[in-house]
Formats: structure tokens, sequence, C-alpha cells
């Protein structure tokens, strides 16, 4: 009852906090896109080159999000962008590599070769193959690795509140410094229905984008 008081009476800053939180993690999630997808298929092309990369992605992935936002803020106070949306977003690319980069190599590397050989037996360049045949049966996993890395961004995303990023996790932070438990509670609450409502909207532009029979 206290928590659903707390909305009642916080709504509005609520609204804010979200739309803070879910611009965080678009922006983090689209860069993460549009550098991990081209690198996983880079790497699908260099086995030397993949196993170093997965390895790296994997080694930032063990660092504690509240240690990577610390590391941020004395190299981009360099730029006057120490604390704030910025180191909070580099952040959020950095952990989202590994779920994109991964899946789209394992995509791409799953498809039959035959049918690969099939596609240049017809004329089809290598750019061609990967374009129109492996690709499009891929779309579905290098999806699931996007789905992962936005639910797990809009989760680490709450502790960028402790360098000012804002978003919902201000109101865990500030409920923890008050031990006021329904503030805390209630920021929970929200990251947790924000991290539900993008993975089913990812999931519904999987379901219009992706063959029916090539959906995982």
């Amino acid at each position: 009852m206290e928590i659903w008081q707390f909305f009642m009476q916080n709504w509005q800053q609520t609204l804010e906090l979200t739309r803070q939180h879910a611009w965080i993690v678009s922006i983090s999630v689209i860069i993460a896109m549009a550098t991990g997808v081209p690198i996983g298929i880079w790497i699908t092309f260099n086995e030397e080159a993949a196993e170093t990369i997965l390895y790296i992605a994997g080694i930032i992935m063990t660092i504690p999000s509240i240690a990577l936002f610390g590391i941020m803020i004395p190299f981009l106070s360099i730029f006057g962008h120490g604390i704030g949306t910025v180191p909070a977003v580099v952040a959020l690319v950095l952990y989202s590599q590994l779920p994109i980069i991964r899946n789209t190599y394992a995509a791409i590397k799953s498809v039959d070769p035959n049918i690969i050989d099939a596609g240049i037996g017809m004329g089809m360049t290598r750019w061609q193959v990967l374009g129109k045949v492996q690709l499009p049966m891929a779309l579905s996993v290098i999806f699931a690795g996007l789905r992962v890395a936005v639910v797990m961004s809009i989760g680490i995303g709450a502790i960028a509140a402790y360098i000012g990023a804002g978003g919902l996790g201000r109101f865990i932070f500030m409920g923890i410094n008050q031990t006021y438990g329904a503030m805390i509670i209630s920021g929970a609450i929200a990251v947790s229905l924000l991290a539900i409502a993008a993975d089913i909207l990812f999931g519904y532009i999987e379901n219009r984008l992706v063959s029916k029979g090539l959906r995982s």
C-alpha cells in the first residue's frame, strides 16, 4: 500500500525518470548495435580476431558495473564529461558488446556451409551471400542478443544514477540514503517493468522482421 501511495504521489517524477532511463539505454544500444553487429560479421572471416575480441568483450563483462563507471570518470574528465550521461552511455555500450558480437558471430557461423556453397554456385559474390542468405537466416539469433543487451542495459543503467546520469536508479539511491523502503522498492519495480516492456517490444519487432520459419 505504501508503494502504491508513493507512485501516486510521485507519478510525474516517475515518468520523467523513466524517460531519462529509456533515453540513456536507447542511445547506448543503438551505438552498441551499430558497432557490435559489424564487428560480429567481420570476425566470422577472421578466427584469430574472433578469439581475441570475444575474450576482451568477456573480460569487460566481468568488471563490476560500479567499478566501470568509476573508471570512466578520470578518463572522460579530460573531455569535460567525467560524470553524467556520457560515462553512463560509454559503459553501457561496452557492456552490450558481448551479447551482440557473440550472437552475431555464432548465428552467421551456424549457417549450413552447403547453403553458402549453393549461393556461390548460383553466381552470388561472397558479400551477396552474406547479405541475402546468411544475415536473414541469422537475424533471429542476432535479435536475441540485442534483447539480452537491452534488458541488461536497463538493469545496469539504474546504477548510472550514482554518477549523476539520472534515470530510475535515482529512486533506489535516494531511498537507500533516506532509508525509505517504499522508494527503493518503487524504483526497482519501475526498472523491472521497463525491462519487461523493452523485451516485449523487441520480441514484437523480431516477429515482424524475421520470417516465421527462421525464428529461434
